[in-house]
């Protein structure tokens, strides 16, 4: 093979390989299982773009997978990318029409756990959860992003078809060398006992269908469900001195002391008050001591 060819084979990184779709769906879909259908695709520019733009048409429970984003988008329509098959990219389809809508806003927290629990059991990482939707992994003594969660309101607003897409983009064998900030991490950097992505998406969607079946089961109260307690244990924002940039160029410093039963955060601030955020960009500052 000349070198020009290289680039379109799939397999022109041999650690890199592609995920096996015929496995993934005889594994993952069942009968009486939330997962109705999972695609991979080779590229596209985002899967929640596209999934928000198919959710009237779909059953609950559809997950579309790319092997590269060319127009990936984190919070606050951030860009990011890596390299193809570097990580998993992928989008679920979720219609909780029995669960209060005031109450959807706990399923991005809700996916944080359920991501967390699943590469615990099969790549042995301890990844924490910075509110409200990164995930941590540490890298020698340093604490990295290897991953986020961005949810979308999709289909009819108030009707049958209205539901939440949730996009999960997780770096797994991205290179020291590969990663687009210092801050940025891997479950391979991360010393992870495997970075094979069947086994991992398999986990993931296996812990997030558990997790969402429990939490729906109580009508999305995150007490009954264990929710959140489980949130709070494994969030690394509580507890520590942070600031939280608010739209409208405020900032909020203060200590992070509880996630409440809306899902937000509560700062306790030198003024000593607590004010609970709903929204905005948190920065970790040193430990509340």
């Amino acid at each position: 093979m000349t070198p020009s060819h290289a680039e379109d084979n799939r397999w022109s990184d041999l650690d890199r390989p592609p995920l096996n779709a015929a496995s993934l769906r005889r594994t993952l879909l069942r009968e009486g299982g939330l997962w109705s259908s999972l695609d991979v695709v080779p590229r596209t520019g985002s899967t929640n773009t596209d999934l928000v733009a198919r959710a009237d048409g779909l059953p609950e429970g559809a997950v579309l997978v790319a092997e590269e984003q060319s127009a990936a988008r984190g919070r606050l329509d951030r860009q990011w990318s890596a390299p193809a098959r570097s990580g998993l990219f992928f989008s679920v389809l979720l219609k909780p029409a029995e669960v209060p809508v005031e109450r959807w806003g706990w399923l991005p927290l809700l996916t944080g756990v359920a991501v967390a629990t699943g590469l615990s059991r099969v790549a042995g990482v301890d990844t924490a959860l910075k509110w409200p939707n990164d995930l941590l992994v540490t890298v020698g003594d340093e604490e990295r992003k290897a991953g986020g969660i961005l949810a979308e309101r999709a289909g009819a607003a108030g009707g049958s078809g209205g539901g939440v897409v949730i996009g999960i983009g997780l770096n797994v064998t991205l290179r020291e060398d590969e990663l687009p900030v210092p801050t940025a991490g891997s479950l391979a950097l991360a010393g992870a006992t495997t970075t094979d992505r069947d086994p991992l998406l398999r986990a993931v969607l296996r812990s997030l269908e558990q997790w969402y079946g429990v939490w729906r089961g109580a009508g999305g109260d995150p007490a009954a469900s264990r929710l959140q307690e489980a949130y709070a244990a494994g969030c690394a924002t509580l507890g520590r001195r942070v600031r939280a940039e608010l739209p409208g160029d405020r900032a909020i410093v203060g200590e992070a002391v509880a996630v409440d039963g809306d899902g937000r955060l509560v700062l306790a601030t030198e003024a000593g008050v607590q004010e609970p955020v709903g929204a905005g960009d948190i920065v970790h500052l040193r430990p509340a001591n």
